[in-house]
């Protein structure tokens, strides 16, 4: 008898939580109307690789074992003196990952490596570029439990890519929230933005 393949925990999560949401949140006529998240880029800088091969195996390793699919090698496209760089060098790696794979990376990441952050108060939701898809930097791999520490000299920092199909950032973000995605508080916002300057002293009579 053929086992029967598991559903992601985020991807049952899309269908029974999101898609109701939005549909109410937006007055959705029909379930396909509503957006989805159409995959994730992360990429990794490796600048040391240019002078310990050692490093980008290592650094490949890492971003293996964090996301479960083998990254690609980006490469210098054009040679820069001031930085000791010749076309053709490794200064990075790239992984995209859609699917099954997508979903299983994101639970990890939201429920997992991000409550990891030191003193973390929320992502920033601002980060959006305008058509829907989101950037999330992180200052280093370490948060990520899958990362043994112990063979991990070298602090590295992320970028992860949230692209998606909600062709604005207000449905982006809303589609983000119901995942779990956990934004700043608009209340944090408002006070950043209405704070009253400190108060000037009067001078003395």
């Amino acid at each position: 008898m053929s086992q029967k393949k598991q559903i992601p925990r985020l991807k049952e999560h899309y269908q029974n939580v999101v898609i109701p949401g939005m549909i109410e949140k937006f007055g959705l006529k029909n379930p396909f109307e509503v957006p989805r998240i159409l995959k994730l880029v992360v990429n990794m800088g490796v600048n040391d690789a240019k002078e310990d091969v050692k490093a980008l195996d290592v650094a490949t390793a890492e971003l293996s074992a964090i996301v479960g699919q083998k990254p690609q090698v980006r490469r210098a496209k054009k040679s820069i003196s001031n930085f000791k760089l010749r076309e053709g060098m490794p200064i990075g790696l790239k992984v995209t990952v859609r699917g099954v794979r997508m979903y299983e990376f994101l639970d990890r990441l939201i429920n997992a490596s991000v409550p990891r952050i030191r003193d973390f108060r929320g992502l920033d939701p601002r980060a959006f570029d305008g058509r829907g898809n989101y950037n999330m930097g992180l200052n280093e791999q370490h948060i990520f439990p899958e990362v043994n520490l112990d063979k991990s000299p070298k602090v590295r920092g992320l970028n992860i890519t949230f692209v998606t199909n909600a062709g604005s950032d207000e449905r982006a973000r809303e589609l983000l929230t119901l995942f779990g995605v956990p934004f700043k508080a608009k209340e944090q916002e408002v006070v950043k933005k209405t704070a009253a300057p400190a108060a000037v002293a009067s001078p003395a009579a």
